[in-house]
């Protein structure tokens, strides 16, 4: 599996940001979980949210709810993070993820597949 992240950039508080991860590498990835994690400046990298590929049910860090969405493109192998509110503190690398399964875990040991990660900055 080969993940590819896209639409990070420099916005500033309140704006809003979408990202992008497509998927390869397999013919269908409806037994997949895809996750978005992050990870500032000199901090660990963090459990943002997951969507289970097939259904389309999503989770969210608390940091995040209520201000992110995740949705997917089942014909594109796509996978969006839209990012509203924003916040100076959501300043990080984001990385898309992927795990074969139903279940969704917020820990990065969970997931074997990673993008290289797109850099957002929230500017005060």
């Amino acid at each position: 599996v080969q993940l590819v992240e896209s639409g990070g950039g420099l916005v500033q508080a309140g704006g809003s940001l979408r990202l992008s991860c497509v998927a390869s590498g397999r013919s269908s990835f409806s037994n997949y979980v895809m996750g978005w994690f992050r990870q500032a400046p000199g901090k660990e990298r963090v459990f943002v949210g997951a969507i289970l590929w097939s259904g389309g049910t999503t989770y969210f860090a608390d940091s995040v709810k209520g201000r992110f969405i995740i949705s997917r493109d089942n014909a594109k192998n796509t996978m969006y993070l839209q990012m509203n509110s924003l916040k100076p503190e959501d300043t990080a690398v984001y990385y898309c993820a992927a795990r074969y399964g139903s279940r969704w875990y917020v820990t990065e040991d969970e997931y074997g597949y990673w993008g290289q990660g797109t850099l957002v900055t929230v500017s005060s």
